[in-house]
């Protein structure tokens, strides 16, 4: 039975990465509760000269089962006017917004502000973060914009929620937690992942995975792994992910301490199909972010039941129990290496993995679909 009409707005097909990763599997759940839904993607993301990485787009075949419309522009006034009349003439009953960076208010709080004119399109936002990792003079007015465009949130993190409160007291709100990242397919043995990355058995192997950016704290990581390197365990280091900063100063710390054989660099762009096996090759999962509000890698880590180490900021520990799915640690590389010696001088893997199996059934796309049904009919009272 039809329940009745979603539009999700933001990255998706042809466009690739988390974000993308995330409105896709958004939109499979909706459908999956009775939802007519369509993604309004972008033609044009952001300008090259602003995109980090080496290339935005996705390749391989569109996601067949997804009704996907490449129709926005992130930098053009008209084509916001133009694409949001067209979805305010639809009149759906939910637009869902996925905001995570105040470079996308203008754009995305215009939309908003237009398909609102209807009088019946309940706009929700989901929120990575209100305030960026990286900050700029001119975030804060962008973000009070967009927060007052739209009719209820939906934070991820309560730190999330927090932030928000600086900006809006008086729309609804409620803390759904990231979903599972469960579309990269199921896990594999461990001799089979490491045989797909031509891993030394021998070996066990701590996973660094997603983006590298300044905030993410791989330097820290480097740092732990040195001394982590010198005890009783044959450890090595994986690295996954492409870089969006300059790859000079780990190179250096890798150099200068002699890890080059220790660390394992795979830093292009992971391609989907191959995420399973850097997690299903590694024994623990670190995460030694500087600021974070929480993270898809988590919810990829308890896909694939793989114990974490996390910073304690943001809403990264409120996703991890401290002891049973991993460990908290301050943002220290003496806290960080404490903590993977721990893990491995008590045999801890099989214990918190099991332990991170239970606890991931509470991270179901249902419930953030149920979630984004009571913020948008709370705003609509």
């Amino acid at each position: 039975m039809q329940k009745g009409k979603v539009t999700i707005i933001g990255t998706a097909y042809p466009l690739r990465g988390g974000l993308a990763a995330y409105n896709e599997r958004l939109a499979r759940a909706f459908m999956q509760h009775g939802y007519e839904t369509v993604i309004h993607t972008f033609s044009l993301q952001y300008p090259g000269f602003l995109f980090p990485g080496k290339t935005q787009y996705a390749q391989g075949s569109p996601p067949g089962e997804l009704n996907i419309l490449v129709t926005i522009n992130s930098v053009h006034p008209l084509n916001w006017q133009k694409v949001g009349r067209r979805i305010r003439k639809e009149r759906p009953d939910i637009v869902i917004i996925k905001f995570w960076t105040p470079f996308m208010a203008p754009c995305l709080g215009t939309l908003a502000r237009i398909i609102r004119r209807n009088r019946h399109t309940r706009v929700i936002s989901i929120l990575d973060n209100v305030i960026p990792h990286e900050r700029h003079f001119y975030d804060l007015p962008l973000i009070r914009y967009f927060t007052g465009s739209v009719d209820g949130f939906i934070g991820m993190s309560e730190s999330v929620l927090t932030d928000l409160a600086r900006f809006n007291t008086s729309s609804p709100r409620a803390f759904c937690p990231h979903p599972l990242y469960d579309h990269f397919g199921q896990p594999v043995t461990r001799n089979e992942a490491l045989q797909e990355l031509e891993l030394d058995p021998s070996y066990r192997y701590l996973l660094f995975f997603g983006f590298i950016r300044d905030y993410k704290g791989l330097d820290l990581l480097l740092r732990a792994f040195a001394s982590v390197r010198k005890g009783k365990h044959p450890l090595k280091l994986l690295v996954a992910g492409e870089f969006y900063t300059d790859p000079g100063p780990y190179r250096e710390i890798i150099e200068k301490n002699r890890m080059q054989e220790d660390v394992v660099l795979h830093t292009e762009f992971i391609p989907d199909e191959k995420v399973r096996y850097f997690f299903c090759a590694a024994d623990l999962v670190v995460q030694p972010y500087k600021t974070a509000t929480q993270s898809g890698v988590t919810q990829i880590a308890y896909h694939f039941d793989r114990p974490m180490v996390v910073t304690r900021t943001g809403g990264l520990a409120e996703m991890v129990p401290h002891g049973r799915a991993g460990y908290i640690t301050e943002q220290a590389p003496e806290a960080i290496t404490a903590a993977i010696l721990d893990f491995f001088d008590r045999g801890r893997f099989q214990e918190m993995s099991d332990h991170v199996a239970e606890i991931k059934k509470t991270f179901s796309w249902e419930r953030m679909v149920n979630t984004v049904e009571k913020v948008a009919n709370e705003s609509n009272s």
